[in-house]
């Protein structure tokens, strides 16, 4: 599933656990928590290539056996089909109608083996598994990057100095560039860094991208 893309806040984040002194055990769970292997990313169904495959397929092979079909019954074959052959049988290897028809068919290929091997839906990020209840492993959650982008934007923008903000979420980094009117830049960083560093460690991410922060001042005029 994914987070909706609506304008967040401080409130739509998950409250973090409170921390008490008396309980170790808790913090070993916790820590344990935290090191739970990363769940699988979440495969895309594909549906418009394999409709287009599909179509292309039974379009070509419903041709195909048509005109075999006729053949059989005493027609005469399709043009196009004694042309195709007649083509393949006298065009030698190295002519360039050869190497482009077979270049076509290379990258089609390759286009359905990279579409049949990777997950896909990259704008979702899947997110940790709660261990030691029962059922829970069964449960996937992930969170749309425009709304991760949205919630540490809304946290940027909120800390002192910050005029406005923009941030970039990857599947592995995350890119935050900010403008400072005031305050010193290097106090603005280290404020805008901690902020969205503990936004970004209570989102419960499976794999916490690395976070990158740049400020600078608003351009004059």
């Amino acid at each position: 599933m994914s987070a909706h893309t609506g304008r967040l806040g401080d409130s739509d984040l998950p409250p973090e656990p409170a921390k008490t002194a008396s309980s170790a055990s808790d913090e070993d769970t916790d820590a344990e928590r935290e090191q739970v292997g990363s769940p699988r990313r979440f495969w895309s169904v594909r549906r418009a290539p394999a409709v287009i495959v599909a179509l292309l397929s039974l379009a070509a092979v419903g041709l195909l056996l048509y005109d075999v079909v006729s053949v059989r019954a005493g027609r005469p074959g399709m043009g196009w089909r004694r042309r195709l052959a007649d083509e393949l049988a006298t065009r030698p290897l190295d002519d360039v109608w050869m190497i482009v028809g077979a270049a076509v068919s290379m990258a089609l290929g390759l286009c359905l083996v990279v579409l049949a091997v990777t997950p896909g839906l990259r704008r979702l990020l899947p997110m940790r598994q709660p261990t030691g209840t029962r059922g829970t492993g069964e449960v996937r959650a992930g969170l749309d990057r425009r709304a991760v982008a949205l919630i540490l934007r809304d946290r940027a923008v909120r800390v002192s100095g910050v005029e406005s903000a923009r941030v970039d979420v990857g599947r592995r980094k995350i890119k935050a560039r900010a403008r400072a009117h005031f305050r010193d830049l290097d106090e603005v960083r280290a404020d805008l860094d901690a902020a969205l560093g503990e936004a970004v460690a209570t989102l419960g991410l499976a794999r916490r991208p690395t976070l990158t922060v740049h400020v600078r001042r608003p351009k004059k005029g």
